[in-house]
């Protein structure tokens, strides 16, 4: 990283990401996680090995899965001696995980480790309401039988009724896709422009596979070997004739289920090392972990909820002294296809980056071209805690085979927040 020792990226994989109750309907957190981490330790021939730590998230998760790392790595065939940590910041998790194993190595803590997450939203906890709660804990807690009777005198049927975990902000009590719809409005996003970019998200997430790119970061699990969100046969028309998804009623809403990423089961992972421990090793060195910054946004008070990696990557790229434009690859996390796009055009506002940024002149457009050349969330699908992790393994390939120099990765999350970070050669 830019302070200490350089990070390396290895490598990573992940299993295809699935739909929500399709493919791994009946696997857990933990399921995908050994998988995929099994895998990782497969490809690497790390069985047996100590490593420094696996450090795994989860957004979407049971009780059971306290410590979803240490019990994934435990299984994954790496030494019982690795450590395990679970970490947790919705969409940026797996990043957060990468960010926090590499500034481990940066200071010498470790040598190596592996950052990823899964996510489930098949496998959904589910709790009952606060009074049944109250009475079964009584009722635990009771020293005599008719103690535990009198726990549920006055019980109702309307008790038994389930709590499912939600997705609006418990701020505002508006999902992602209400918030990103205030955004499109706010910046003008058109439903063309969204279903343009989501069309062309499957397009190039198709053609990655055709020619063998996915070859060694996708493995097969459950009979997947592809994403099975991905439509490579989709189109503008087809996108056009679908109904909005979250404002039905003004007649103006412009996110459909076409142009927003589904609820995706999956998991992703990556080896981070030093160059010395790589070396030993031998294994290569894609590119390094240069730098990285988290932001956040007063989305309450009416800032867009997910426009905080404008903040984060200006701060960062203020610190490293780059400018916008010196990348030749960026991963843009495709939440929804109006968050991306309302992204490019606050880098390109003078008001907005005057106003918001501190900066005297917009960052800048960015060239379409080197924008997630191989696909991404909203063809792939987007389970929680998996993206960071399959959006740095794809582009530290991605940068090595056209010898690119840098890429910009953004995320972002709920809670108003993003994740960022620069991966360099």
């Amino acid at each position: 990283m830019q302070y200490g020792r350089p990070v390396a990226v290895l490598g990573g994989v992940r299993i295809p990401f699935c739909r929500r109750n399709t493919a791994y309907a009946d696997v857990g957190n933990l399921g995908l996680s050994v998988r995929t981490l099994g895998a990782l330790v497969e490809r690497f021939g790390l069985s047996g090995q100590q490593l420094g730590e696996v450090a795994m998230g989860a957004v979407i998760k049971h009780s059971s899965d306290w410590n979803l790392g240490r019990e994934a790595a435990l299984s994954s065939g790496l030494s019982p001696l690795t450590p395990g940590i679970t970490m947790q910041r919705a969409c940026g998790t797996s990043l957060d995980t990468i960010l926090g194993i590499g500034g481990k190595i940066a200071t010498g803590q470790i040598e190596a480790g592996i950052g990823g997450g899964s996510d489930t939203t098949s496998d959904v906890p589910i709790v009952y309401g606060q009074a049944l709660r109250r009475r079964v804990l009584h009722a635990e807690s009771a020293k005599s039988l008719g103690q535990r009777i009198g726990a549920f005198k006055g019980f109702q049927f309307s008790e038994l009724k389930p709590d499912f975990p939600g997705v609006a902000e418990p701020r505002t009590g508006k999902s992602m896709g209400d918030h990103c719809e205030d955004m499109a409005r706010e910046w003008g996003i058109t439903r063309e422009a969204q279903d343009a970019l989501a069309v062309a998200s499957h397009h190039k997430l198709a053609a990655a596979y055709g020619r063998g790119f996915f070859d060694d970061l996708v493995v097969s699990f459950r009979g997947e070997t592809r994403d099975n969100n991905m439509r490579p046969d989709t189109s503008i028309e087809k996108l056009a004739a679908l109904k909005p998804a979250f404002d039905k009623t003004s007649g103006k809403g412009t996110l459909t289920a076409g142009n927003s990423t589904p609820l995706t089961d999956g998991a992703a992972a990556c080896l981070l090392s030093s160059d010395e421990w790589a070396a030993q090793y031998g294994f290569d060195v894609l590119c390094h972990v240069r730098d990285a910054q988290v932001a956040a946004v007063d989305f309450v008070h009416g800032e867009g909820l997910l426009m905080a990696p404008t903040v984060a990557v200006a701060e960062m790229l203020a610190r490293n002294n780059l400018r916008l434009q010196d990348f030749d690859l960026y991963e843009i996390h495709e939440a929804f296809a109006a968050q991306v796009l309302c992204t490019l055009k606050a880098w390109e506002s003078a008001d907005y980056c005057r106003d918001r940024l501190g900066l005297d002149a917009p960052l800048g457009s960015i060239d379409p071209d080197r924008i997630n050349v191989n696909g991404s969330s909203l063809a792939c699908g987007h389970p929680f805690a998996a993206t960071g992790a399959r959006i740095v393994a794809s582009a530290a390939k991605e940068l090595r085979a056209r010898a690119g120099r840098r890429c910009l990765v953004s995320i972002c999350t709920a809670g108003g927040m993003g994740v960022t970070a620069i991966l360099e050669r």
